[in-house]
């Protein structure tokens, strides 16, 4: 964006495309009524569909809030995004309204109506599919909008997405029980309908066919994120006839739920079965022992929503629709060396 603040789809190209005269986009910019009904919808969706917004345009309407939309709060990793974007919204004197949908049509609904009821400066919508209908009563309320980990791509290129090199992670977190001798290394996935799931999970394939060692499906168990969902994952992988020596999770908090199936069969985590997660949530440094994990910067992926959303909303353009933030391995003492190597 250069420093004018101009628009880098301009009004001539508007009308040029609509194939009427730039006085007519500029009526219909102004609400002026002498414009042809036909006229005027096309050029609404053109307009709409560029992005374009004249300079200071939401100035007038300028809410001072930010909508920021879960699936579901009751996670320790949606308390780090929500601390992202307050953190911009605090400095910038925007507050943050925080919502949860539940993936539910009636909760979606719901709260589509309360956003018309009131004003937004711009919606932030964490992993979450993003659907084209939702996406179009956004765009006619001219509100714009950021994805954060979007489950299954984000509805055209004029959507910026904010994400984490997922694949690298689990490539990464792969190798490191790799390089500590492990063979056999069990994987407790995410959910499927998630792109981040299925990027960590084809980074821990990657690092195995890199690596020499046969893919057994045994070894690799569903999970949703949770708690539970760990638990039983891990207590599946250790009754197996010949279970891993380690288990890499593709969450902090399934990792937590391997830890007790390891504690439940009396062994001892890196001792006889070491453990990998994936996000490093503050409670990752204070297990026991603490938990070696993929660093995922999920304050920084809320600042990065939070400080995108509101340029969008003072009419900048976006030169980068999708970002991806490094995730990084931080080891700790929940892994060894294999027993009795």
């Amino acid at each position: 964006m250069s420093g004018d603040d101009e628009p880098r789809v301009t009004i001539t190209a508007i009308a040029r495309e609509a194939g009427v005269s730039v006085p007519t986009v500029s009526r219909v910019l102004n609400g002026r009524s002498d414009v042809a009904p036909g006229t005027r919808e096309r050029v609404e969706e053109l307009l709409r569909h560029h992005g374009y917004r004249r300079r200071g345009s939401r100035a007038v309407r300028r809410a001072d809030l930010v909508d920021l939309v879960f699936n579901d709060l009751d996670s320790p990793w949606a308390v780090e995004i929500i601390r992202g974007v307050e953190d911009v919204g605090h400095s910038a004197g925007v507050g943050t309204v925080v919502s949860a949908i539940h993936r539910e049509s009636t909760s979606t609904r719901q709260w589509l109506q309360n956003l018309r009821a009131r004003a937004s400066d711009g919606v932030i919508v964490v992993t979450s599919h993003l659907t084209p209908p939702v996406h179009a009563q956004l765009r006619r309320l001219n509100v714009p909008v950021v994805v954060v980990d979007p489950a299954a791509g984000v509805p055209g290129t004029d959507v910026p997405a904010i994400g984490a090199t997922n694949w690298s992670g689990g490539l990464t977190a792969t190798e490191h029980l790799l390089e500590l001798g492990h063979r056999r290394i069990g994987f407790v996935a995410g959910p499927t309908h998630l792109l981040c799931s299925r990027a960590r999970l084809d980074g821990y394939r990657a690092a195995l066919e890199a690596a020499g060692v046969p893919l057994d499906d045994r070894l690799v168990q569903p999970g949703d994120f949770y708690h539970a969902s760990g638990f039983t994952a891990g207590s599946n992988l250790l009754d197996l006839d010949d279970p891993p020596t380690a288990i890499f999770a593709a969450s902090d908090q399934m990792a937590f739920g391997v830890y007790e199936a390891v504690r439940r069969r009396g062994l001892r985590v890196a001792d006889e079965v070491s453990i990998v997660g994936f996000d490093d949530l503050p409670e990752a440094r204070w297990a026991s022992p603490p938990l070696t994990t993929v660093r995922q910067p999920l304050v920084e992926m809320g600042r990065l929503a939070a400080r995108t959303v509101l340029r969008l909303a003072q009419g900048e353009e976006i030169e980068s629709p999708r970002v991806e933030l490094a995730t990084e391995l931080v080891v700790r003492d929940s892994t060894a060396r294999p027993a009795g190597r």
